[in-house]
């Protein structure tokens, strides 16, 4: 086991390029972290510079304790995955498994000790004799999984190593990925820009934007409690609901878009009255209300497009200006064009600063 600490890590590039800036995260010895975040904010530069592949500007990279600015790649104790799957064609499944133990001196019954279990548990035993031009998308991670774990490494990363597979492949790869850290308990980093692979594999995410931590926290947190503007954008499918709206204090706090009324969590935002906010909402949390006595504070909505994705209706519908996305199921009976009414619970509404985009709380 290992853990791994960034203080403060910053990468500059040749012409002021600054990709990574100020840097700080802890990460516990088995924990599964996911970097996530659009391309080119930082996330594949953080990771090479952990392996040792891109040298530190400055900060300190501390491995179990120990700071690695200027220890060599392999005296790291890390083993990468990488997207391309780098394995040599010419070589066999096991040679290509093998190549790190040979060079390391192990002798033919040492490295057959040490593959048979993880050819065994990547399933890779009856392939052994292959080439990687024989094996499918799948198989060649595999193997490429196969090839570091045979290094026994304390630390696992991994640089978007699904992208390059069809959708049912990454779905098959992501649970055998889940499962031999499950077994493995070893500390694994994970790079990817697909918020599902994120959701579904990660301890904690770590949000990056243009260099910066905008948030860490687990899959729920991330979901749920998105700390700004950018966050709540970024996590979801579809994304949630951001539009502006002003503070009014009827009865308690609301706000109004487009002449109606939206309840506020009262207890749970700091807002003055006549206040420009930013109002999110999950299409998923918007529900269709045909009881307007148990939902007083229905907004009236028009329908204007109806997208069927099997179990579940995706509709863009418009209050006022502004436009709505909203996630029902399949069985609601909706026509395009048709005027409904939407609930919103208001616990499931945040309010972001108009101006910095951050979460507003009590």
């Amino acid at each position: 086991m290992a853990s791994v600490e960034f203080k403060n890590i910053d990468k500059t590039y040749p012409g002021n390029a600054q990709v990574v800036k100020n840097f700080n995260l802890k990460i516990e010895d088995g924990e599964f972290i996911v970097f996530l975040g659009p391309s080119g904010c930082g996330k594949s530069t953080t990771l090479r510079m952990l392996a040792g592949l891109e040298e530190i500007t400055s900060g300190e990279l501390l491995i179990d304790g120990k700071i690695v600015n200027d220890v060599e790649p392999k005296e790291r104790n890390i083993a990468m995955v990488f997207q391309s799957y780098a394995l040599y064609p010419y070589m066999t499944v096991y040679d290509n498994i093998a190549f790190t133990l040979k060079l390391a001196g192990l002798n033919k019954q040492q490295i057959q000790e040490k593959i048979r279990p993880i050819t065994d548990m990547l399933q890779l035993t009856p392939l052994l004799k292959r080439k990687p031009g024989a094996l499918s998308g799948g198989q060649r991670q595999r193997v490429a999984m196969g090839r570091a774990m045979v290094r026994t490494p304390e630390v696992f990363l991994f640089d978007e190593p699904l992208s390059n597979l069809d959708a049912k492949l990454r779905n098959s790869m992501r649970s055998e990925i889940k499962l031999l850290h499950n077994k493995l308990k070893k500390t694994t980093i994970y790079v990817t820009h697909d918020q599902v692979e994120a959701m579904t594999l990660a301890d904690r995410i770590v949000i990056l934007r243009d260099g910066v931590i905008e948030q860490v926290g687990t899959p729920a947190e991330i979901y749920h409690r998105p700390a700004n503007e950018f966050v709540a954008g970024f996590i979801g499918s579809p994304t949630m609901n951001l539009m502006e709206g002003t503070i009014k204090d009827v009865q308690g706090l609301h706000v109004e878009l487009a002449g109606q009324n939206l309840p506020l969590p009262v207890k749970e935002v700091a807002v003055t009255v006549d206040q420009n906010v930013l109002i999110g909402i999950r299409p998923s949390d918007i529900h269709l209300s045909f009881d307007l006595l148990e939902h007083p504070y229905a907004l009236k909505a028009k329908v204007e497009t109806c997208e069927l994705l099997g179990s579940t209706i995706h509709l863009e519908t418009k209050i006022g200006e502004h436009t709505f996305m909203v996630e029902t199921a399949s069985s609601d009976i909706i026509e395009e064009g048709q005027i409904i009414d939407l609930y919103i619970d208001k616990q499931q509404v945040h309010v972001f600063d108009l101006e910095t985009g951050t979460v507003i709380a009590a």
